[in-house]
């Protein structure tokens, strides 16, 4: 990769580390580009590389080979106090005995700001986060979900080039997670900084990103934005980790001068395969649709038996038994009927963005 492209906020141009003892590379050769004011997710299980991934931009590792560039320079061993980057951590990292206002100003109080200046930066970083009449609490006054705001005041009240979020909605129940979500989406259209966050959690990296790098193993499974994730996976990991997906054994046998896909001993002429032989094929929960035995009215489809549901608030997830295969099904949940363990069932599979792996 050049270090000229004008649209890069960021480069990280293959990047290798291995930490001392391991058996096993942290990072296997991952590039990336960020674009200015860019919402970039880098998405995965523990023990991925994620993380070294962000420690890396922060200056807090240094790779054993390859180079980090922000706006074409090469940062790779700038120290992290030179870094135009600020980093907000899961565990908040607010200073216990400074007042919310005093955690937000403490960076500029280190640049040597004047006090005024400071109060009006810190001011309007806390409006921004809604946390302006919190300015006097210490942290221990707050909730957790005000205490990561502050955090996100302090972090972004030297307007860097880039935020850096590792993991930060960890430690929140369900509900702040979500408000936090709009909070970190809003702030970051408002700022037009690059976000660059780190998560296990697909829903979050779906919800608010513009690109998102998926890691397995030290490498990038898949880069793109989450629609592509979602609808077009390249690997079965990926089909599987980001969405939920069946992951049904197929088989293309030739018929009227076409592979035809067998699904469980049925013949699915809708979906043609490139080679003969055994497959595996990503379906979508949501792309599987269940109407009772007794109620189904054309023929076709997967016919089996419920063996467990799974009530999730919205929607049931609806295990059904399809001779030796297990087959899911997503169903908007409703307060009366629904289904039940032993129940005879028929299956509709809507292959329009169904995937298939090939050996």
């Amino acid at each position: 990769m050049s270090n000229d492209n004008p649209a890069s906020i960021l480069a990280v141009e293959s990047v290798n580390k291995t930490y001392p003892g391991g058996t096993k590379p942290a990072l296997d050769r991952v590039s990336f580009r960020v674009a200015p004011g860019e919402f970039f997710s880098i998405l995965g299980p523990s023990g991925s590389g994620k993380t070294t991934i962000l420690r890396m931009i922060a200056g807090f590792e240094t790779p054993d080979r390859g180079r980090i560039l922000m706006d074409g320079a090469d940062i790779t061993e700038v120290p992290p106090n030179r870094r135009d980057v600020r980093t907000v951590f899961q565990s908040y990292a607010l200073f216990p005995h400074l007042t919310v206002q005093d955690n937000v100003e403490y960076s500029l109080r280190m640049q040597g700001e004047a006090k005024a200046e400071r109060r009006r930066k810190a001011g309007e970083a806390l409006e921004m986060v809604d946390m302006l009449p919190y300015t006097s609490r210490l942290p221990h006054q707050l909730s957790g979900g005000q205490r990561q705001r502050v955090a996100l005041a302090r972090a972004i009240v030297c307007r860097p080039k880039i935020l850096l979020l590792d993991e930060p909605l960890g430690a929140l129940d369900l509900k702040l997670r979500q408000q936090m979500q709009h909070t970190l989406v809003s702030l970051q259209k408002e700022l037009g900084i690059a976000f660059i966050y780190v998560t296990h959690d697909q829903g979050e990296a779906l919800s608010m990103s513009n690109r998102i790098a998926v890691m397995r193993d030290g490498r990038i499974a898949q880069l793109g934005t989450a629609q592509d994730l979602y609808f077009a996976p390249t690997s079965e990991f990926v089909a599987q980790f980001v969405g939920r997906s069946n992951l049904m054994p197929i088989l293309f046998e030739p018929a009227d001068g076409r592979l035809v896909a067998n699904i469980a001993g049925e013949s699915f002429p809708d979906l043609v395969g490139p080679k003969q032989g055994p497959a595996r094929l990503a379906l979508r929960f949501e792309a599987v649709t269940i109407v009772p035995e007794a109620e189904a009215k054309e023929p076709g489809g997967l016919t089996g038996t419920v063996e467990d549901v799974l009530f999730l608030g919205t929607n049931f997830e609806v295990n059904v038994r399809v001779g030796g295969l297990n087959v899911i099904a997503s169903v908007p949940a409703a307060r009366e009927g629904g289904f039940r363990a032993g129940q005879p069932v028929r299956l509709r599979l809507d292959l329009t963005n169904a995937r298939v792996f090939n050996d």
